[in-house]
């Protein structure tokens, strides 16, 4: 940091296993991803280039160097899986991610119906050449999961190898989570919270008022995704006790 200040929450340092701060990428050239990397590549642990923005990128190996360069994890967005996977390209998907030099994959049904146990399969098969996240949650507002099975989901995918669940928000904020208008479901979480546990949860969180909500439930080491590029040092000052909304939230409280 560039100065003393007192009463700052510990931040895990990285390479962390919780804490992270997950960011999408949707189309940064090449040059803006130096950029990006230059002013917020110490507050950033995984980016993922998002949907299915990888298949449509000009000079994609080029910026995958420039983020490879920084020792940044990088994976395709869960709906490039599921773009393979219902055209029986499975195997060619393993095989592109190879290619491409990436480590770690998303494993998600949020635009696709696949069994849960066919999903889980995917999950086991995929640990063996890549670091798992996979996604809990529909993109599709309509379709609401009550939370007990939201934990069934959670717990069978972790069981399978992934690595970290995602909770499904969409890059929007308003589905899976929450609420159309963005408001959290604070029953859902509170519920998936007494059965998985948090370090194991990447909780999508585009929306200022979103991270607030977690980091104030949760603490600064909270596991935050769907990150805007240029939202990086914001978030990373409110996880700290450095922006208005979390102000008082670390400070010791005065004696009366």
């Amino acid at each position: 940091m560039n100065f003393n200040l007192s009463q700052i929450p510990e931040r895990i340092a990285k390479p962390r296993t919780s804490g992270l701060t997950m960011v999408m990428d949707k189309g940064l050239s090449v040059e803006e991803a130096k950029n990006f990397l230059s002013v917020s590549g110490p507050h950033v642990d995984i980016v993922k280039l998002g949907f299915g923005t990888s298949f449509v990128t000009p000079n994609l190996e080029d910026k995958l160097k420039v983020y490879a360069e920084a020792g940044m994890p990088i994976y395709f967005g869960g709906t490039l899986f599921e773009a393979f996977l219902i055209r029986n390209q499975f195997d060619d998907y393993i095989h592109v991610c190879k290619n491409y030099g990436i480590t770690h994959v998303e494993v998600s049904d949020g635009s696709i119906e696949i069994p849960h146990a066919e999903k889980c399969g995917y999950v086991e098969k995929l640990t063996k050449h890549f670091t798992v996240l996979s996604e809990v949650g529909s993109k599709d507002a309509a379709h609401i999961i009550p939370p007990y099975k939201w934990i069934e989901l959670m717990r069978a995918e972790l069981n399978a190898g992934s690595t970290y669940v995602i909770a499904e928000a969409r890059e929007a904020g308003n589905v899976g989570i929450y609420r159309g208008s963005g408001e959290v479901r604070e029953g859902l979480v509170q519920e998936i919270l007494t059965q998985i546990p948090g370090e194991k949860i990447l909780w999508e969180a585009p929306q200022k008022a979103q991270q607030l909500y977690f980091i104030e439930l949760l603490g600064c080491n909270v596991n935050l995704g769907n990150i805007a590029p240029n939202e990086v040092l914001p978030l990373e000052a409110m996880r700290i006790g450095l922006r208005g909304d979390t102000f008082h939230l670390f400070l010791t409280k005065e004696k009366a």
